[in-house]
Formats: C-alpha cells, sequence, structure tokens
C-alpha cells in the first residue's frame, strides 16, 4: 500500500472508482476536480503497483476548528485489508495539522462495514439526516470525532504518512 497526496492527474482514476463505488450517486468530474483544487480540499490516494485503488477527501477551511470527510472509496478487490483505515487515518493526521477539533462525516445507514470502522476510530453518532442520499432514499447517519481525544489516544503517526509517499 502506498498512500500519496492527491493531484489533478489522478482524476480520471479517481472518477473510474467513483462511479464503481458510487453508482447511483456518483459526484461529477466537475465537482471532483474542484474538490482536488480547493484549498480547503485535501485528498489522499492509495496506489498499487501504479493502479489506484482508493482515494479518500478532507474539507476542512482554512482557521475553521471542525472540518469533514469528503469521501473515501476503495476498489471492491482491495477491500478489508485496512486500506480504508489507513486513509481515515491520513484524513485525520492531516485535520490535526490544521489545527481542526472536531471531524464530522455523513456515513449511509445501510453501510455498516463503514459505520463499524468509524467507531472503531472514535466516531460517535450524532444525528440523522433522512432521504439523504438519492435516488436511493438512504438515509445518513451523521457521525462527530473529538480530534484531540483521538490524536491523545494514538501513539505516534497512525499510518507514517507526512502529507508525501507512504509505503
Amino acid at each position: 500500500m502506498t498512500l500519496r497526496a492527491a493531484t489533478g492527474e489522478d482524476l480520471a482514476a479517481i472518477m473510474t472508482l467513483e462511479r464503481a463505488s458510487f453508482p447511483t450517486d456518483a459526484w461529477s468530474e466537475a465537482m471532483m476536480r474542484e474538490e482536488l483544487a480547493s484549498p480547503h480540499g485535501w485528498y489522499v490516494v492509495d496506489d498499487e503497483a501504479g493502479r489506484l485503488v482508493g482515494y479518500a477527501g478532507l474539507r476542512a477551511v482554512a482557521g475553521a476548528r471542525d472540518a469533514d470527510v469528503q469521501t473515501i472509496a476503495i476498489a471492491e478487490v482491495s477491500r478489508g485489508r485496512g486500506r480504508g483505515r489507513a486513509m481515515l487515518r491520513a484524513l485525520l493526521e492531516e485535520a490535526a495539522r490544521r489545527g481542526v477539533t472536531d471531524v464530522f462525516l455523513e456515513v449511509r445507514a445501510d453501510n455498516p462495514v463503514a459505520q463499524a470502522l468509524y467507531v472503531s476510530e472514535g466516531f460517535a453518532e450524532i444525528g440523522r439526516k433522512p432521504r439523504y442520499y438519492q435516488p436511493d432514499d438512504v438515509d445518513a447517519v451523521v457521525m462527530k470525532l473529538d480530534l484531540r481525544g483521538w490524536a491523545r489516544a494514538s501513539t505516534g503517526s497512525a499510518t507514517g504518512f507526512d502529507g508525501g509517499v507512504c509505503t
């Protein structure tokens, strides 16, 4: 597993994975391009032998005390190997570097695997958004993490990712 900061050159591969992972509600290419270029966004990709097998994104507005995990996607054949956890931890480490204290996310109510990952990292459910994911009419589970508590519980760098490349 090699984590590295995403660039605009990753857009096509990210979009291929986006459409495969979220067939009914994938982001548009224009939206993803804006996310990758935004000074408030920070994306990481998981590269395996030159092939993108995962990506994850954080939105942390400069000076804000909170941030949002925007998305995490992993190619189906690469799931269950700790890649999602590694990317989530890389996002949380970046949020901490930016001075964030609380991290929020929405996760599909019909995705217990992702929910379990977030809970295992310290996220707690704080609410629900009915019928948030369209056109599927699936609720969003809104979760929050006290990043300072997470950082205290983590020993050293959880991923070894420093914004460059982690292998």
